[in-house]
């Protein structure tokens, strides 16, 4: 309701801004990383089908009868990119603004790319670094959005019970009293932990499907970790003992919580390297010596990671290097 409701502001002010000139109301819908997860293409036609049903509210706004000096032009945009804060945002509706010429913007109140994550800033002060004017069109909020997209549901029970069950049971003897409290702590873990442990509803194909790649990747994470043991244990050897520390900025090609803890913990279990902090998608990570910088820029783990997450295309994303990712260095 708050999409249709801030296309109506929107035309009544480009019809109100014209005023016998003309005027273009450009609608996009923000692709983010829809192009480049391989597991939700049906993002990239959901975002069509949104703008094709606003061209249908302009019409129906216009009573049918759009006034000829006012241009209508609809799009997706961000699809070719890896966007993962607020920023990532508005640098990409900033450009799209700057190359038609636009001097205004307006917002859906209940748009919220990155999510609420309080560290990072919202949209509309990301995109007060530009030279246009910036505003959240006046419509009623639903408030009740949060609650239902946090709402437990069977699928989130079922995840949060299995998850615990399983993890309980790895740590357990595997005799039947581990199985009851198994039971009984899992429970008691979903009934207070599904209603916030996802933002989304879980979906249990995809997850299936990490699970196989996962297994497929902790055999290289393995071999990843003992070569760097071996490199380690010659540097800790040599009489010249050649470290060469630095801190290192990493911008990493992954998005969701689960895949940048993955990818950060990782870093962090493989000796010569550790992650320091991670905020937005830049990794700050101190490492040891030039090999294991290399290693990490060469972008080893970041595809593993993203072969797990998101599948074989994603992939074939180039490497840190390659896209000039390597950020800045200091001395540790």
């Amino acid at each position: 309701m708050t999409v249709r409701n801030t296309v109506a502001y929107a035309v009544d002010a480009a019809i109100e801004a014209a005023d016998n000139r003309p005027v273009e109301l450009h609608v996009v819908d923000v692709a983010s990383t829809r192009a480049v997860d391989p597991d939700a293409p049906e993002e990239l036609a959901a975002a069509s089908d949104l703008l094709d049903r606003v061209e249908a509210w302009v019409d129906e706004d216009t009573a049918g009868e759009r006034p000829a000096n006012l241009t209508l032009v609809t799009d997706v945009v961000g699809a070719d990119q890896y966007l993962f804060s607020p920023g990532d945002y508005a640098d990409v509706l900033l450009a799209y603004a700057d190359e038609r010429g636009i001097d205004r913007i307006v917002l859906d109140p209940e748009y919220s790319p990155g999510g609420a994550a309080p560290m990072l800033r919202p949209l509309t002060i990301e995109l007060a670094r530009g030279e246009v004017d910036i505003e959240e069109a006046p419509v009623e909020r639903r408030t009740e959005r949060t609650v239902v997209a946090r709402a437990a549901s069977l699928p989130k029970y079922l995840a949060v019970f299995g998850a615990s069950f399983l993890f309980y049971m790895l740590l357990s003897s595997w005799k039947p009293i581990d199985f009851a409290t198994g039971t009984l702590t899992a429970a008691l873990v979903a009934v207070l932990l599904a209603p916030v442990a996802f933002s989304d509803q879980p979906s249990f194909v995809r997850i299936g499907k990490q699970t196989v790649r996962m297994l497929i990747y902790a055999p290289y994470l393995l071999k990843e970790i003992a070569v760097a043991n071996l490199q380690i244990a010659y540097v800790v050897l040599h009489p010249s003992l050649p470290i060469d520390p630095e801190v290192v900025e990493l911008r990493a090609a992954v998005w969701g919580d689960t895949a940048v803890t993955t990818l950060a913990n990782s870093i962090t279990l493989t000796p010569g390297t550790l992650t320091v902090s991670v905020s937005d998608r830049a990794f700050t990570i101190h490492s040891l010596t030039a090999g294991a910088r290399g290693d990490l820029f060469d972008g080893g783990l970041e595809r593993a990671v993203r072969f797990v997450f998101y599948g074989r295309e994603a992939a074939a994303i180039a490497t840190p290097r390659e896209r000039g990712d390597d950020g800045g260095h200091s001395d540790g």
